[in-house]
């Protein structure tokens, strides 16, 4: 996973030795970037605290692949516009990243998808308590890139996290914006579509 190559050594041991063996179920999100004029943002959603899993987490649009859906890439779009109204023909997808393993054993394949406003954009009550941008300048920056520790089961956790303004972005969104980060640094594998 080229999240642990990030983090290296003893870090990426124990992030890898937290993820679950396989068979992983498949998901997938969308990293929609937003082409404002002069001002590049991405959106991100604050999932309802009322959810079984991860409530009020800061999250990408996405979820389980379901069987009705043709691959992952269909998956992200659709559950784009299930939680936020974003509408599949307003995106472009340009690359996917490497999949991201979840601590609850989900295989989640990431599409960067590059959005052309002006959409208008409504959160779903039932998974979405709120939608926001954050600029993708700020979340590409190293300076704002973080890892911390959480202890479970009496073991040591890696994470990343990326903090900015009230949101704490971290474990698989941070995982994967730091993916991207890496990737357009020229220092993971490129992203394909």
């Amino acid at each position: 996973m080229a999240i642990a190559r990030l983090l290296g050594g003893e870090e990426a041991r124990l992030f890898l030795a937290d993820r679950p063996p396989a068979p992983h179920r498949p998901a997938a999100v969308l990293v929609p970037i937003i082409d404002h004029d002069g001002a590049v943002t991405v959106l991100l959603t604050e999932r309802a605290s009322h959810l079984p899993h991860h409530p009020g987490q800061i999250s990408f649009p996405g979820g389980r692949v379901d069987p009705e859906d043709a691959g992952p890439r269909e998956a992200a779009l659709r559950e784009a516009y299930e939680e936020t109204a974003l509408p599949a023909e307003r995106v472009e997808i340009v690359g996917r990243l490497d999949d991201y393993i979840t601590v609850t054993g989900f295989r989640v394949t990431p599409f960067v998808g590059v959005v052309t406003p002006p959409v208008s954009l409504r959160p779903d009550p039932a998974e979405v308590a709120s939608i926001f941008e954050v600029p993708l300048a700020f979340l590409m920056d190293p300076a704002n890139h973080a890892h911390g520790y959480r202890e479970k089961d009496g073991q040591r956790r890696p994470y990343f996290a990326i903090p900015y303004k009230d949101y704490y972005i971290w474990g698989a969104t941070a995982g994967i914006l730091i993916n991207l980060h890496a990737v357009l640094q020229g220092e993971g594998p490129a992203a394909r579509s």
